[in-house]
């Protein structure tokens, strides 16, 4: 390999939300002398305008506070007052609520938020640039070792432009090219489940209410945005989702209004509709020797819980205190007990996760209707039981376990 161009002290490859907030937040930890670059295709577009919506838990709107990316996109933040969960099949004309989420989240801070994903996208790269972030309009495409005594991966990045880092970051995706070149394998599996994503205007105000209707096919889920609108995400056997977002509009309508209903008046849906395949996978290991793999490429889960972006902003937050608080410290920022430290915070809360949300799916994903009435009379249970409730709204906040300094609202 040639000699690098550029030495830095860290290069994340991706900038989608988790390779930005990595970048800003150690930038912020370690100031101005310490290098940090991302690397992402995407930036040769523009400011995105992704138009899906994310939920973000209450530890992770602590981390975007921290960083100072929470206040540009509050105003169009939309906070979940109230949950409901139903178990029904497509036809019942009645869907009861088993389980609901209100007024009991702790600290009167409501355990998640939902976010249009494009200004906080372009909240992160404003605040990046801000920070002094290089951010590259390329890609990671292959790696080296440099010599056991530089302490350094030798970076080649598309373009035949080439980086020499401590440490390389893979924030590529589910699909990261970072983790194959490394020789991690992943395990999990496909569901044969695909995610329709959409959103849909509605005549009347969903006053904060989140929802979640499990039907055979799989949860679908009605999530508050920003005035009369709400972001969808519906589940269906793949074979299945192929054939409704290949519908006209009007016939798309049918179905959307089946599952929907009416209890928000005529609903009408807006901008794009997109299908993503649904499984588990999670990375054998969550480092390499300089490398270490944070978000969709060290786990995806079934989207049943909303914690995947979550998931991926908990590793974030590790990762950025164990790297910070070594090269305070004087240590290499690359170094084995770094990574070390870092996958022992993480890798087993993922597996947790990850057993936890298969579990879900494979419970409420089926058509059988004596697994419904156990599932429903537990439900029941969870519902008049206000200690396990809070249990369930301190998970769903991100405020359970070894929590970061980030996650927690503490500056590194």
């Amino acid at each position: 390999m040639p000699d690098p161009a550029e030495k830095i002290d860290v290069l994340i490859g991706g900038g989608g939300f988790a390779g930005l907030a990595l970048g800003v937040a150690l930038r912020q930890g370690l100031g101005s002398s310490f290098a940090v670059t991302v690397a992402d295709p995407a930036f040769a577009r523009g400011r995105p305008t992704d138009t899906r919506a994310s939920a973000i838990a209450a530890a992770a709107r602590r981390l975007f506070q921290t960083i100072g990316v929470w206040d540009r996109v509050a105003q169009d933040a939309q906070p979940i007052l109230d949950m409901v969960v139903t178990d029904s099949r497509l036809e019942d004309a009645v869907r009861p609520a088993f389980l609901s989420f209100g007024r009991e989240v702790a600290h009167d801070e409501p355990f998640a938020h939902i976010v249009e994903n494009g200004p906080l996208m372009r909240a992160l790269m404003d605040k990046a640039t801000e920070e002094g972030v290089g951010l590259r309009a390329t890609s990671v495409t292959d790696f080296s070792l440099a010599s056991s005594l530089a302490h350094r991966v030798d970076v080649t990045l598309s373009g035949g432009g080439n980086i020499s880092a401590q440490l390389l970051v893979g924030a590529d995706g589910a699909h990261s090219v970072i983790r194959e070149r490394a020789g991690i394998a992943t395990h999990g599996w496909d569901y044969g489940q695909s995610g329709i994503v959409t959103t849909v205007s509605h005549e009347r105000d969903h006053n904060g209410r989140a929802e979640e209707h499990f039907l055979p096919a799989g949860p679908f889920a009605i999530l508050p945005l920003k005035g009369r609108r709400s972001s969808l995400v519906w589940t269906e056997e793949s074979h299945e989702a192929e054939r409704i977002i290949a519908l006209n509009d009007e016939d798309f309508h049918a179905e959307l209004e089946r599952r929907f209903g009416l209890h928000l008046g005529e609903i009408k849906a807006e901008g794009s509709r997109r299908a993503f395949p649904l499984g588990l996978a999670v990375a054998r290991s969550f480092i390499g020797e300089r490398l270490a793999l944070v978000g969709d490429a060290a786990h995806v889960i079934h989207p049943i819980a909303g914690q995947g972006l979550n998931m991926g902003l908990k590793d974030v937050a590790a990762l950025a205190e164990a790297i910070v608080d070594a090269a305070r410290l004087g240590l290499d920022p690359g170094g084995a007990t770094v990574l070390d430290r870092y996958q022992r915070w993480r890798r087993f809360d993922t597996m947790a996760m990850g057993v936890a949300t298969d579990g879900l799916n494979r419970l409420f994903s089926t058509r059988s209707d004596l697994l419904r009435a156990v599932r429903d009379a537990g439900m029941g249970l969870v519902d008049r039981a206000p200690l396990l409730k809070q249990l369930f709204i301190k998970e769903a906040e991100g405020l359970v376990g070894d929590v970061p300094r980030l996650l927690r609202g503490e500056a590194l």
